[in-house]
């Protein structure tokens, strides 16, 4: 595996009492990139993801990450190596403030759990690194908010905070702007690219402008296996697509 590829996936398969829903399907996502995975429903990506993340184990095929096998590893191990799934690993607590919120992600990062039941000064050691963090995310003036109480986009961006704060390498979004309004689709789509400066990113998104706005790399998946791949502009011409994505005759 060539050093530019970050993650790489070789015949990954998914069966499910002799249903096939993920069917040899071979990724290669290049460091510090925007690398999309779209497809029409039932194509597979969220079982595609969900192996990816170890949430799922594959029926059959290998994935390496960071030249690294982790085909047989479990979440937290992979999540150590600097694979994250945000809004499955992220830490939010939803009668704990932002800051708190961000703190105790800090404090996972060092691995002592024991932390969260000590005084409070333990964690106040935190707060610097949290407030870096969440000014990052445009939350500064919801810190003392309590995360219940948040907006939805402003949650969503709580939660990528959180992720980030495990100081992933690469960071996987399952539909990051999945029943936001443009407002809110229009902020996390900048948090996005931000993110993506220092990191490379995965992610499964419904939503056109955003897979066309953000990607630098598009796998269209269907019906388990994929289908095209490119940048927007090839996969959005490509007649196959066009045809299972987005319906004959539409962009």
């Amino acid at each position: 595996m060539g050093s530019e590829i970050i993650l790489e996936t070789d015949d990954l398969t998914k069966e499910f009492a002799g249903f096939i829903a993920v069917n040899g399907v071979s990724l290669r996502v290049k460091r510090r990139t925007v690398h999309a995975l779209i497809g029409p429903n039932g194509a597979g990506k969220t079982t595609c993801f969900n192996m990816l993340t170890k949430f799922l184990r594959p029926t059959r095929g290998r994935i390496v990450f960071n030249g690294n096998d982790i085909t047989a590893l479990q979440p937290a191990d992979v999540a150590r190596l600097g694979l994250v799934r945000s809004f499955q690993i992220s830490a939010v607590f939803p009668h704990m403030t932002v800051l708190e919120n961000v703190r105790v992600a800090l404090q996972r990062l060092r691995g002592n759990s024991f932390d969260y039941w000590r005084s409070a000064s333990v964690l106040d050691q935190y707060n610097e690194r949290a407030l870096e963090l969440i000014a990052d995310v445009d939350l500064s003036s919801f810190a003392d908010w309590l995360a219940v109480e948040l907006p939805y986009g402003r949650k969503r961006a709580l939660e990528i905070a959180t992720t980030l704060a495990l100081d992933p390498e690469m960071l996987l979004l399952d539909e990051p702007t999945a029943g936001m309004g443009h407002e809110d689709i229009d902020r996390i789509a900048q948090l996005i690219k931000r993110v993506a400066a220092e990191r490379t990113v995965l992610m499964v998104e419904h939503n056109l402008s955003v897979v066309a706005d953000l990607s630098d790399h598009i796998t269209v998946l269907t019906r388990g296996r994929v289908l095209a791949e490119g940048n927007y502009a090839t996969v959005s011409n490509n007649t196959e697509v066009r045809e299972a994505y987005m319906g004959v005759g539409h962009a």
